[in-house]
């Protein structure tokens, strides 16, 4: 049930939420790390004919109201999850199908299990639980490697957003997409961009994955940085019942480097 007026608008305002679309079932597009809604201009119109579409910033990225963040309640993906439930009861989400690009497909786990009537379809983008290997368990970085990149971002966040947009872009070719990405991560507010980094690229969230009710699906570029394959192979199988698509694309960005793909991805699962 869609909550009362006054705060269903509160919440929308504080995350700078846009509707669009005209469909019964509701398709959420939630932006990863240094993002915002934006990087979903190129796929979420092609979903406007079949689903209610509904775009989002969260707090310090985009046009969300930056007054709303609380060090504490962000200090954890849980604070970021609950944005994406509050979001949905202000919608009366029901049934409905969540797009996580990169962190924000851990998020939409959290969700999943802890409000399954909200989205019974989502879709894994670049997923990572653990960007840090760990065992046998293979996450793409080392945890000195993790360190020295939070160091950099501490002390110099612009110079970290033009020296690590390109490459987690990847596409040297276009280097038009790098410059894009650089801008997106300089538009986010330094400081919580500084803490959500370490969310990020500090959570382990392998617990999160498992059985869920969803159906899931799970998509890898065959080239990527920041996710590599080995990672969306690790997701998939840890999630029983779900489904992986390898994407001919680079980068840790489909929405943006090959969105033609992405787009026919998520409809033949949705």
């Amino acid at each position: 049930m869609m909550r009362d007026a006054p705060d269903s608008q509160r919440t929308l305002d504080r995350l700078n939420v846009r509707i669009g679309g005209a469909g019964h079932r509701t398709m959420v597009f939630a932006h990863g790390y240094g993002c915002d809604q934006n990087m979903w201009r190129l796929v979420a119109p092609a979903f406007e004919s079949q689903f209610r579409t509904v775009l989002f910033d969260y707090i310090g990225a985009g046009g969300s109201d930056i007054s709303a963040y609380d060090a504490d309640k962000y200090g954890s993906l849980e604070g970021y999850a609950d944005d994406v439930i509050d979001l949905a009861g202000a919608l009366g989400i029901t049934d409905g199908v969540f797009v996580g690009h990169s962190v924000s497909a851990m998020i939409g786990l959290i969700v999943a299990r802890r409000a399954p009537h909200l989205f019974s379809t989502l879709v894994l983008v670049g997923p990572s639980p653990c960007y840090i290997d760990c065992g046998d368990y293979v996450g793409g970085f080392s945890r000195e490697q993790i360190d020295e990149l939070l160091e950099f971002l501490d002390s110099n966040h612009l110079g970290w957003s033009q020296a690590m947009a390109p490459v987690i872009m990847g596409n040297s070719d276009r280097p038009e997409l790098g410059d894009e990405l650089t801008a997106s991560f300089c538009r986010t507010d330094p400081d919580i961009a500084k803490r959500f980094a370490r969310v990020t690229f500090l959570t382990d969230s392998r617990a999160e994955l498992g059985a869920v009710d969803a159906r899931v699906l799970v998509l890898q570029c065959r080239e990527d940085v920041i996710a590599p394959p080995c990672v969306g192979d690790f997701v998939q199988r840890a999630i029983p019942g779900s489904s992986l698509v390898t994407l001919d694309a680079t980068g840790h960005c489909p929405n943006l480097s090959a969105p033609e793909a992405t787009i026919a991805a998520i409809q033949a699962f949705v």
